[in-house]
């Protein structure tokens, strides 16, 4: 496995890797037509920008020369962290997630995670993280599917 730093070519991979994981993460937790109407394009173009312009760090995980995960942070927290679904369970998001700590500068970190992601919040349990009380609302898909999302906060190493 190697993690680096991702490149604007990584943004068709970081793309497919965005939309799969938000498909199988979220299937239940949100509306199934959103999730099936999640383009892979858009999300290229969106990871493309944010790369080329420099916004926050953004770092890949490759295993066999797939593009098997990404991690985006910057500014103390952790903003994405996601994995190909057949990568699950096999040790690459908590090699992702570790390299992210040891990037990240100041004393802690936050992450926002949906409130009813079990899988995502006992990971990040398991990774020293914990709710610090702070709760938020948004809206995506033009204000037709609500994200109730739960803060957590580490101490950074």
């Amino acid at each position: 496995m190697i993690i680096r730093d991702a490149e604007v070519a990584d943004a068709q991979a970081i793309g497919e890797v965005h939309v799969a994981s938000w498909q199988a993460a979220y299937a239940g937790l949100m509306p199934e037509d959103f999730l099936a109407r999640l383009s892979v394009e858009s999300r290229v173009a969106s990871w493309g920008r944010r790369i080329d312009g420099n916004v926050g760090r953004v770092l890949v995980a490759e295993e066999d020369g797939v593009v098997a995960g990404f991690a985006a942070f910057g500014d103390a927290q952790l903003y994405a962290l996601y994995l190909l679904p057949e990568y699950w369970g096999r040790g690459l998001g908590r090699a992702l997630h570790d390299r992210v700590l040891e990037e990240l500068s100041g004393d802690s970190a936050v992450l926002w995670v949906l409130s009813t992601n079990e899988r995502a919040k006992a990971f990040y349990v398991r990774q020293g993280w914990a709710p610090d009380g702070a709760t938020q609302t948004e809206t995506i898909d033009e204000g037709r599917v609500t994200l109730e999302e739960m803060r957590f906060r580490r101490s950074l190493p």
